[in-house]
């Protein structure tokens, strides 16, 4: 295991690629432009980074468009990209140390959780769709006798995936995976806040033998490179993960287009609903620490109101308290830290502007509400917890993206539900009861995309993940990750 000494070394020692990545070359943006990659954990510029536009989309994309029509990826046997993905998946391992350090300095997190969670997780997602390719069959329909109905899935063509900050390489794995098992051309936009890593496995994925025009990479800016994908006439497919105001354009961006495909997956206020009849109020308790410190609360998931039933609510909030007063922010280059930085100043102001609302609006703040480690020229704030939350105050309704926790009190399991209910977003959701029957009753009750029972977060590559309402639309992860970059084709053949 290295040491904080040996990452601080090795970071002194990077020099992160920041060209974009189009038609199987590194490149510097048409018009030459770039911008500074800054690092929360102290303010140093770690790169220059090609700052993308349209012009570059064009290259981009005209490159994708001619791959799949040529076929060199699409029209492979499965079991050839089956191979290259696999080797794909092993690249990522190999370099996980280079990956990690990476994920750390651009946004943030703890260089432990980006070896133990992000890397691993990543390299996992692209190797179980690697699998998975030769092991999905089409379909024969049950037609009368003078007819053959054949159900085949083929490649949506050029998808272009918009990927967020606060997982960069999971969030991009997520769509890589099935995008490319299923045979279509890719072009992955991350967020300007956090490029370094898709930049960087793009070089991977060629070396892997995906081939040229396959998989692009283009750094910018939403406005910019992301505007003119979503735009863009011969792009086939937007997969979107990031928040509600942006996934609506990208909606809005397809009806002035070509009426592309868009999926969604968009922000989150997630309910985590603790009853009195919990069996264990203590691990209750650390879970819900856990799901909205962890990352930093930098989670669309993340359990960020927490929702007691009134004859627990003082114990409860007891140990969530104490747990939150242990996860003071650290150096994340530190392996012990637990909590890292915020991304950037932009959204430290952010998650400091809510805090202020809290307060004004008469919540009581248990702890936490500043700013830390301010001589590290860093981003940091204290993980935070608001009692007295009342459904419709600010801090319960919006989602933050950060160490906030509104906790909110109720009388019964069906007041728990109609608060969790309350919000526009229906992306995850948990209850803890020791009552079998009232979990399933409530599992049900809850609008969610996903609902855990007695744990928060529980996560597998083979079940899906995405929410209801303005938390978006179709699913990342699983089998059901194919539906989002495939098209149904029906041939009909008369045998009279």
């Amino acid at each position: 295991m290295n040491t904080y000494l040996d990452w601080h070394e090795r970071a002194r020692g990077l020099s992160p690629e920041g060209r974009a990545f189009i038609d199987g070359n590194y490149v510097g943006a048409v018009s030459g432009a770039t911008f500074d990659c800054v690092s929360p954990i102290d303010g140093r510029v770690i790169a220059q980074v090609a700052s993308t536009d349209a012009a570059d989309v064009d290259l981009a994309v005209t490159a994708a468009r001619r791959a799949f029509e040529r076929g060199s990826w699409a029209r492979q046997p499965p079991r050839e990209r089956k191979r290259v993905l696999l080797r794909f998946a092993e690249l990522l391992l190999e370099h996980r140390d280079e990956l990690a350090l990476l994920e750390t300095l651009d946004m943030g997190k703890p260089i432990s959780d980006s070896l133990a969670v992000d890397i691993p997780s990543s390299a996992r997602c692209i190797a179980w769709y690697a699998e998975a390719i030769d092991k999905i069959y089409d379909q024969v329909a049950p037609t009368g006798y003078d007819a053959l109905a054949l159900i085949t899935r083929e490649p949506i063509g050029v998808v272009a995936a918009i990927v967020p900050w606060n997982f960069p390489l999971i969030m991009a794995a997520w769509k890589i995976g099935p995008a490319l098992a299923a045979g279509n051309s890719f072009i992955l936009k991350p967020s300007e806040k956090s490029p370094l890593t898709a930049i960087r496995v793009a070089e991977l994925a060629a070396r892997a033998g995906i081939p040229d025009g396959v998989f692009n990479v283009l750094p910018g800016f939403g406005h910019t490179a992301g505007q003119a994908l979503a735009l863009h006439m011969d792009v086939d497919c937007i997969a979107f993960t990031g928040s509600t105001r942006t996934g609506k354009l990208m909606l809005e961006y397809s009806g002035r287009s070509n009426m592309k495909r868009v999926w969604l997956e968009c922000g989150g206020k997630s309910p985590n609903i603790i009853l009195a009849d919990c069996a264990d109020l203590d691990r209750a308790a650390a879970a819900a620490a856990s799901a909205i410190f962890f990352n930093q609360g930098e989670m669309c998931s993340a359990g960020s109101r927490l929702i007691v039933e009134a004859p627990v609510r003082d114990e409860v909030l007891e140990k969530v308290v104490a747990a939150a007063r242990s996860l003071l922010p650290g150096d994340p280059l530190d392996p012990a830290t637990r909590l890292g930085a915020i991304v950037d100043a932009v959204q430290l102001d952010t998650v400091m502007g809510y805090i202020d609302a809290g307060k004004d609006e008469g919540a009581r703040l248990l702890t936490g509400g500043n700013r830390a480690r301010r001589d590290s020229g860093g981003c940091y704030v204290e993980p935070t917890v608001f009692s007295g939350v009342a459904p419709g105050m600010k801090i319960a309704r919006e989602e933050i993206f950060g160490p906030v926790l509104a906790a909110i009190s109720v009388n019964d399991a069906d007041e728990a539900v109609r608060v969790g209910n309350s919000v526009i977003y229906g992306l995850a959701a948990a209850v803890w009861t020791r009552d079998l029957t009232r979990a399933h009753r409530m599992a049900r009750a809850l609008r969610s995309g996903m609902v855990y029972v007695n744990c928060y977060d529980a996560d597998d590559i083979t079940v899906p993940f995405g929410g209801f309402k303005q938390s978006g639309t179709g699913r990342d992860k699983s089998l059901h990750a194919f539906d989002k970059y495939t098209e149904l084709k029906t041939t009909w053949i008369d045998l009279s």
